[in-house]
């Protein structure tokens, strides 16, 4: 299962996004998490030191070798360099599960805590006026593209703040759309423009509560987004601790947050993915870009009689 997590910026998605990876693992499972925020905080919320997480390879300094390592020899795709982001896999291209050696895994992840952990990088100086911040998250847009998983496993990807993920088809990329929502007018005001742009493209999106302090917070939630709140996160002791940098085990999470992380879990299981609509929805985004800004030539590079599942030959 694909999820992400998106909100407000400051509703705590990178907290929540850490928690369930931390959960997840914690149970055994195979999670590949990705950081695509252009605040960069899940490896150090995963343990990672400051440095450590500065010293982490990115997806965004090895957008060459994704590109090249990905088109494989698909013969609609002659080069690298012509790919975008949004390049769906076709025949010949080279398709990825999220838990095997190559050498695109070898170069971007790392092992942290039992999770296979990958970040777009970050937004720099030499970035400054010259390129915009989808240029990095780019790199996991087309990895998600070409990436089959199966059941059992989980990829999991902490999103840029507000509505900015609808700035390309990356949304589209997910079972579940994880939406961190504080009691605040602002943050219900973020969950309704996303759920008024997702409303088209059956997003399953769902709400998660954070920063609840008391019965008027949840009733605050429940009034405003209804059926799509899935449960919440109340002030945490353990949350506390590990933003002053003392981490600690999962299972020491306050009983009724771990209630709300096994909701999160259930949800996702109950998932079914319908893999001729992720291609499609790969493929409409695509050709929107070409006509938009990319060329409309790249429209060639949609193989009309491909479709990504698990029973295509990686």
């Amino acid at each position: 299962m694909k999820i992400a997590f998106v909100g407000k910026g400051g509703s705590g998605k990178t907290t929540l996004s850490s928690l369930f990876v931390a959960y997840l693992a914690d149970a055994g499972l195979p999670v590949l998490a990705i950081d695509a925020d252009i605040n960069q905080h899940l490896a150090v919320a995963l343990g990672a030191t400051e440095e450590e997480a500065l010293a982490w390879p990115t997806l965004g300094d090895n957008m060459a070798l994704i590109k090249e390592y990905l088109r494989g020899d698909n013969p609609r795709i002659p080069d690298a360099a012509s790919m975008i982001k949004t390049t769906p896999p076709g025949r010949g291209s080279r398709l990825v599960r999220p838990f095997e050696d190559n050498p695109v895994f070898a170069a971007c992840f790392r092992q942290l805590g039992g999770v296979r952990l990958g970040v777009t990088g970050q937004f720099d100086e030499d970035d400054l006026g010259v390129k915009c911040y989808h240029s990095k998250v780019g790199a996991a847009e087309l990895l998600l593209n070409h990436m089959v998983d199966v059941d059992g496993e989980y990829v999991v990807m902490d999103m840029t703040a507000g509505a900015d993920a609808f700035a390309s088809g990356l949304f589209t990329r997910f079972d579940v759309t994880f939406l961190v929502c504080e009691p605040t007018v602002r943050s219900v005001g973020v969950y309704r423009q996303y759920a008024d742009y997702a409303r088209d493209f059956g997003v399953r999106l769902v709400v998660v509560g954070n920063k609840v302090t008391d019965v008027e917070d949840v009733e605050f939630l429940q009034e405003q987004v209804g059926s799509a709140l899935l449960g919440w996160l109340s002030a945490s002791g353990h949350v506390r601790a590990a933003e002053r940098g003392t981490a600690r085990p999962i299972a020491e999470l306050e009983p009724v947050n771990l209630s709300t992380l096994a909701s999160m879990r259930s949800t996702v299981d109950a998932e079914q993915r319908d893999w001729a609509r992720y291609q499609r929805q790969a493929v409409e985004f695509h050709l929107r870009n070409a006509a938009a800004w990319a060329g409309a030539d790249l429209a060639a590079q949609v193989d009309p009689e491909f479709v990504l599942s698990p029973e295509v030959k990686v």
